[in-house]
């Protein structure tokens, strides 16, 4: 089924003009096994926790849960890792607390060291005589920390172009013989433009490569090659909106028994590191959440006289701007499942789908809507990006929703009610404001319980009329197959499912592990979301007000 070219290609690596690097990838795996796969570091970090040591990680991307066993947390936030004997699940600790979380949503910090080092400091007059000694100790320490970073990004950056380079020939070549199998929009679908990244990458590595001191790494200037190349990474945002649909592809295709073997074949055929080929197409989103990690640390070990100083911080600045779309979208997918389960969950929806014109949840609360005949009904909304849903409670059953009505808010305008006596409606008011519509005479009169509930309305709207703004200006938009596709999941996952239905993964049954964490016996079942992605510190935080929902809706534990 999967044929070879004939004769055998070498593995060094070949840049655009047809010449070798000099070194080889068998040369680069000897020295750096641990980059070879994601999760092989796992040895190596269970004897540094055994020896007592810290193990710190940096989440690459936020980590949404509802089950309590997990350890929600934002791209960027350190979590220190307590047991790593699991491929998948890690167990951690962060501020709020111990449990576990996806082992690919982390990556490692290079210098492990650093806390211990930063506590040993000298104390009382005694010691001021070593106080020399000391400073030129830790001016050696952070040129080896520096080191430590530089190689790393070196290191990752020439695995990662073998792994781009058995994509393209391993797997695309291959596909491409196979037109029985593969239609030309399959393999644009699950490949994307991974090709073009290949070779946006090999000219990035070229650079990197002259800018590398082999002699003395942390002289080694690389900052100016990421700010020379920065619009060019723009290329990634393509490839990670196309990767959800590719893993849908993915997933239908290895449904079925031959795509299984054929892609297996061509793993084995070009002598690939024993990862699946979703992991492999998970590299470049992997890749582009490390950059501003990796920078953030090596500008950390970076001093300020240090002649790369200025590029590296610049270098940091402009990967995090590359990726902001990329992590708002990640941001959006994920919201769009939790909005489409929710609207299952709501009884007598009319209308079209929520997801035909929203994807965010803004705020959420209680209001009082008032007529002009001073009628008052209690009423639970759930602010969207464009949408007001209106909802009223069960009275039994206070966690379920029935669908009232919702206003476009792209048609309305706000206006704050100072309390007292409203002169269009003569009703008395308190904590009240409207929305009136641009176009006809229908007005909405609302009333908060506190003065507190009031103010946050208030900038909910505006906050959500201000992300209309920049998804217009940023060309955010969710596809329609994504959004067809959140709705089609939440309406299986409803399906024969009562109103008390949890949508977290059911505890799996006991397993041995070590006697320390017994507290912790069952690891999560589910696989982690690798499909999303995300970067360090986001232009928006999440919303806060998923709990609320969480909440009011038949979700909840």
């Amino acid at each position: 089924m999967v044929s070879s070219d004939g004769g055998t290609e070498s593995t060094a690596l070949v840049d655009d003009n047809g010449s070798e690097e000099d070194y080889s990838y068998e040369d680069l795996c000897h020295a750096n096994p641990r980059y070879l796969q994601p999760g092989g570091e796992q040895l190596a970090i269970n004897e540094l926790i055994s020896d007592g040591s810290v193990v710190c990680a940096e989440a690459l991307w936020d980590h949404v849960t509802m089950d309590d066993q997990e350890l929600g947390f934002k791209a960027g936030d350190v979590i220190q890792v307590l047991e790593a004997s699991n491929k998948d699940w890690w167990w951690g600790r962060n501020e709020d607390k111990e449990a576990w979380f996806p082992a690919s949503f982390v990556r490692l910090r290079v210098n492990q060291e650093e806390l211990s080092e930063n506590s040993s400091s000298t104390q009382g007059e005694e010691q001021e005589e070593d106080a020399g000694k000391n400073r030129h100790k830790h001016s050696e320490s952070k040129h080896q920390m520096r080191t430590n970073v530089i190689q790393e990004i070196m290191n990752t950056e020439r695995v990662y172009i073998k792994h781009l380079k058995d994509i393209c020939e391993g797997y695309i070549r291959q596909c491409r013989k196979h037109t029985g199998m593969f239609t030309v929009a399959q393999l644009a679908t699950i490949f994307g433009n991974i090709e073009d990244i290949y070779k946006f990458q090999r000219k990035f590595l070229k650079d990197l490569e002259k800018q590398y001191n082999k002699e003395e790494p942390h002289l080694s200037e690389i900052g100016s090659c990421f700010l020379q190349h920065q619009e060019g990474f723009a290329i990634y945002s393509e490839y990670c909106n196309n990767h959800p649909g590719a893993c849908a592809e993915l997933s239908n295709l290895m449904k079925q028994g031959r795509y299984r073997h054929f892609f297996e074949a061509c793993r084995l055929l070009q002598q690939m590191i024993d990862i699946a080929i979703d992991g492999f197409l998970l590299t470049p989103v992997q890749k582009i959440c490390k950059y501003p990690l990796q920078l953030a640390e090596l500008l950390k070990y970076t001093t300020p006289e240090h002649s790369d100083y200025n590029n590296i911080k610049a270098a940091y600045e402009a990967m995090k701007n590359v990726a902001c779309l990329i992590n708002e979208r990640k941001r959006r997918l994920e919201s769009i499942d939790k909005i489409a389960r929710w609207q299952v969950s709501i009884v007598g929806w009319e209308g079209l789908d929520i997801l035909d014109r929203s994807s965010e949840l803004i705020h959420s609360g209680e209001l009082t809507k008032v007529t002009r005949h001073g009628k008052s009904q209690q009423r639970t909304f759930f602010l969207f990006d464009h949408q007001l849903v209106s909802c009223k409670k069960d009275l039994l059953r206070r966690d379920v929703l029935y669908y009232r009505g919702r206003t476009d808010m792209d048609d309305v305008e706000l206006v704050d009610l100072e309390d007292g006596r409203d002169k269009d409606w003569n009703l008395s008011v308190k904590n009240a404001f409207k929305l009136v519509s641009k176009t006809t005479d229908e007005v909405h009169l609302f009333c908060a319980r506190k003065q507190e509930d009031k103010v946050r309305w208030l900038q909910a709207c505006e906050d959500e009329r201000r992300r209309v703004r920049e998804d217009r200006e940023m060309g955010m938009e969710i596809s329609e197959n994504q959004k067809k596709l959140a709705m089609l999941n939440a309406q299986k996952a409803g399906h024969g499912k009562s109103k008390g239905y949890s949508g977290c993964p059911v505890a799996p049954p006991h397993q041995n592990l070590h006697p320390l964490h017994q507290r912790h016996v069952t690891v999560p079942t589910s696989v982690p979301q690798q499909q999303v992605f995300a970067l360090a510190e986001p232009k928006r935080k999440p919303s806060l007000f998923w709990h609320t929902f969480n909440k009011l809706t038949p979700f909840k534990k």
